[in-house]
């Protein structure tokens, strides 16, 4: 189970978690575009910087934009989102970004930093054909594929096997996202299953090979 972070108050007991179970949780630090805020940015971002002296992490997350909840804060989300893209390739980890409502900032933000030292995945990717050809190109990314692609209106089963399996990797987004037929529960990284059996579907393929590729890319991408 990989473990991304939202800010300096969930670190701790992330790390516990991680300490208490080492064979099976491994941390990612990252401030979440949400707990941005104009008092705090400086500090969280310190934070971050502070905890990738001290611990091993896995990832640089859970970071990127969020113009659902709160517009008012795109320009700091911004300015976390660029100082957290140079961590990840200052200490060579891969960036694990989230984006709802702001693919087109995200994306040129990314785009504009990406050289051979990033690589990352847009998680809980929900975009259309040409929007996964961009982080595609970026050639060191991933998309992240969840719950929702068992969402009757989902909208991304109508295109997903139109991507390679060489550009995905499958993930659950625990608590959230839960797919069918669990909709409405509290989602675990068990139903991964769910979404592998109806990747397996979508692609015609049978669930052991979507299973072996978005693993060996999985842990290509984190060094797993």
């Amino acid at each position: 189970m990989l473990l991304p972070n939202i800010d300096s108050a969930t670190t701790t007991k992330m790390l516990q978690l991680c300490d208490r179970y080492p064979k099976n949780c491994y941390p990612m630090i990252g401030l979440h575009p949400c707990s941005v805020k104009k008092d705090n940015i400086e500090k969280e971002i310190s934070h971050v910087e502070e905890m990738l002296n001290k611990n091993k992490f896995i990832a640089i997350g859970e970071i990127g934009l969020d113009l659902y909840w709160d517009k008012s804060t795109l320009d700091l989300q911004k300015i976390a989102f660029e100082s957290q893209i140079k961590l990840a390739k200052e200490h060579n980890l891969p960036a694990v970004i989230h984006v709802r409502d702001s693919f087109h900032e995200a994306i040129e933000i990314v785009e504009r930093l990406n050289d051979d030292n990033l690589s990352g995945v847009f998680h809980c990717f929900t975009g259309n054909l040409e929007e996964a050809e961009r982080i595609i190109n970026l050639e060191n990314f991933y998309l992240g594929i969840g719950g929702v692609v068992t969402f009757k209106n989902g909208g991304i089963n109508k295109i997903i096997n139109q991507i390679s399996l060489d550009n995905i990797i499958l993930e659950t987004d625990s608590p959230y996202l839960t797919p069918t037929p669990f909709r409405g529960k509290r989602n675990e990284s068990k139903y991964l299953l769910n979404i592998a059996a109806k990747m397996a579907d979508l692609y015609n393929l049978d669930i052991e090979e979507i299973a072996k590729k978005t693993t060996e890319n999985a842990i290509d991408l984190f060094h797993l």
